[in-house]
């Protein structure tokens, strides 16, 4: 693919990175391969015909992912799972749960940890197939989220308190995390910082870092990150990041408008060819870098929620 071709796709990534390693917990409740897969397969079927917002395949995946939530233990944040809003005529909702931290005092600041369920619905035909699946966008970041939930609902090793966010209507114009940060402003919401997860289904291309994080320079939560794994190379800066300003195309930038907090997308996508497209489906992702960026994410949640003040800030702008 030609060069200026990759920088157009980059563009649209987010519309809607001698060095010590790190040795991936191995215990029976690590994440798999197999288990983020699975989601993946669910969420990316054609049954659920691209789960665009207002359908009935998002209505779907929504109900599958509130079944996740409740069989790990995770309590719902609202009356129920769904933080309803309205786009248009059409009726959407987040998929909003959480784990109250074990520490007295630290359990009243939250970490949020997102990534949207919603795609696009359908594409462009390619051998009588018109759906767009989004397996990369956003299932996988989807299936990570779901992932890290279970963990830390069967392992509550986190202080602070931890909110699993799944948006819709991303691909709508960010509409679903706008109208959670503005809900949970209004009703002054302890956030310590937020992270969201977006296209994690492959690893990068020739490049010394396994991810990156959009906002790279805007705070101290990539070096942060790297020091929680130690290993310098988890988090790189992705130039393309900066240049086409990928910090305000998801989720994450409602939560630093409103809370002017740290609040960032990790991605380990650089170069997506099905980007939008109907070939975005479930047998183009590897699961094994999946479950490995989820388990080293374990590690970092479990160290933002354990430290004594809050390490990642803003730096000066």
């Amino acid at each position: 693919m030609k060069k200026s071709l990759q920088f157009i796709l980059l563009l649209f990534i987010f519309s809607c990175k001698p060095s010590a390693t790190v040795t991936v917990d191995t215990k029976s409740n690590s994440v798999t391969a197999s288990e983020v897969k699975e989601t993946v397969a669910f969420l990316a079927s054609n049954d659920l015909l691209g789960r665009d917002t207002g359908s009935e395949g998002i209505e779907e995946a929504a109900t599958y992912l509130e079944k996740q939530f409740k069989s790990f233990g995770l309590k719902p944040y609202f009356e129920t799972y769904r933080d309803n809003f309205k786009v248009a005529d059409s009726d959407a909702f987040n998929v909003v749960g959480y784990i109250e931290g074990s520490d007295a005092k630290l359990k009243d600041e939250f970490i949020i940890v997102g990534a949207h369920y919603d795609h696009i619905g359908y594409s462009n035909v390619v051998e009588n197939d018109s759906i767009a699946n989004g397996a990369n966008d956003n299932a996988a970041g989807t299936a990570g989220v779901v992932a890290l939930a279970k963990y830390f609902a069967n392992a509550k090793t986190n202080k602070r308190s931890v909110m699993f966010v799944l948006f819709s209507a991303e691909e709508k114009g960010l509409l679903g995390s706008k109208h959670l940060s503005e809900k949970l402003k209004a009703e002054n919401f302890n956030l310590y910082n937020m992270f969201n997860i977006e296209m994690i289904g492959l690893p990068m291309k020739d490049k010394n870092y396994k991810a990156y994080l959009t906002g790279h320079k805007m705070s101290n939560m990539s070096d942060k990150f790297n020091e929680y794994l130690a290993d310098s190379n988890f988090i790189g800066l992705y130039e393309m990041a900066e240049t086409y300003q990928l910090f305000k195309r998801s989720d994450n930038y409602p939560f630093y408008l409103d809370f002017k907090v740290p609040s960032q997308t990790l991605s380990t996508s650089d170069d997506y060819i099905y980007y939008h497209q109907s070939g975005d489906e479930i047998d183009k992702l590897d699961y094994e870098h999946m479950a490995n960026i989820t388990n080293k994410l374990i590690i970092i949640i479990e160290k933002m929620s354990q430290s004594p003040t809050k390490e990642i800030i803003l730096n000066n702008e």
